[in-house]
């Protein structure tokens, strides 16, 4: 089997942020995510590149009554009571024409119509697997809910993105019960273990790693995926796509080279590379995101022709992986 390119996107606008920055902070980043996903598609069409939009199940909802309709029937009692989102609920709008921060079934219906691309899910609320005071059932109660609003647009969710990365075999076991055939699972380095060292050290060299190859090229044997001893596929993460950020603009072509190079390991190798991002990351600096995007996809057209290296959804490279 030929080398296989993955692209997820953590669709989840003020949903995945409201616990770590105010609206003000990334009010311009979130506004600009309508365009950002409408350009994606434009791009991705053009290099023939398909997306997995892992989304959030609060954005499916067409108004706050259809949010209530579909609240999950366990809250997580989180003992950090700011992780909750459905404390926003008060604050929101009533639908997407009045608040489209927390809505986004237009965006949905404007992916599903392209055909080319996978929607899966990031949970309903954005859920946190691994804080204190949830437990699975939790757990399950959310991504059945997610599930449910899902089918209202004839969405059928196989995928799952964790939101934050917080992958846990428990909640595996959930997610196969569910349905759910396959995860984007963490990078196979103690840098992107979620504990073990000193964070402020972990994330200074996660930086440094982004333009220097300090822990190698994340790229995996499409032969050797397949389901795990649950029964799901994990499909794991190669690299963030780092925003850009004028200060650092000196690095940028060390960043688009840095991911390149893996591509091409992987293309060469018959390995999955796997890439990664927050459509809000392109919020700000657009232009300057879709440059260096494009300089990848030209380098996929490239692998694509010269090594059959192919570009797939998360769900498709599931299935593929399981028959072969």
């Amino acid at each position: 089997m030929s080398g296989k390119f993955v692209i997820s996107l953590d669709f989840e606008l003020h949903w995945g942020v409201f616990d770590a920055l105010t609206l003000e902070a990334y009010l311009n980043n979130l506004k600009n995510v309508k365009n950002v996903i409408e350009k994606l598609l434009v791009l991705s069409d053009k290099y023939e590149v398909k997306l997995t939009f892992a989304t959030v199940g609060l954005l499916f909802a067409e108004n706050k009554s259809e949010i209530l309709k579909y609240l999950p029937k366990n809250i997580p009692n989180y003992i950090d009571k700011k992780l909750n989102p459905f404390q926003l609920l008060e604050s929101i709008g009533e639908n997407e024409e009045e608040d489209e921060l927390h809505y986004a079934k237009s965006l949905i219906k404007t992916i599903k119509k392209n055909t080319n691309h996978e929607i899966s899910t990031h949970t309903f609320g954005h859920y946190n697997c691994t804080a204190e005071g949830q437990t699975p059932q939790d757990f399950d109660s959310d991504l059945k809910s997610a599930l449910a609003i899902a089918e209202t647009m004839d969405i059928e969710l196989k995928g799952i993105v964790f939101p934050k990365n917080q992958v846990d075999n428990d909640y595996l076991h959930v997610c196969y019960d569910n349905g759910i055939t396959n995860y984007r699972g963490t990078e196979n380095h103690y840098l992107y273990r979620p504990k073990n060292f000193n964070a402020k050290i972990k994330k200074a060299f996660r930086l440094i790693d982004n333009y220097i190859n300090i822990s190698g090229y994340h790229t995996y044997s499409v032969e050797k995926l397949g389901p795990n001893k649950i029964g799901l596929v994990n499909i794991p993460s190669s690299r963030f796509l780092r925003p850009y950020l004028p200060k650092l603009s000196f690095l940028e072509k060390y960043k688009v080279k840095r991911i390149t190079n893996a591509m091409k390991h992987a293309a060469l190798n018959n390995e999955l590379f796997h890439l990664w991002w927050h459509p809000h990351n392109f919020g700000a600096n657009l232009n300057e995101n879709l440059e260096n995007l494009e300089e990848i996809f030209k380098t996929y057209k490239r692998l694509k022709e010269s090594h059959e290296f192919e570009s797939i959804t998360m769900t498709d490279l599931a299935n593929k992986v399981c028959i072969q």
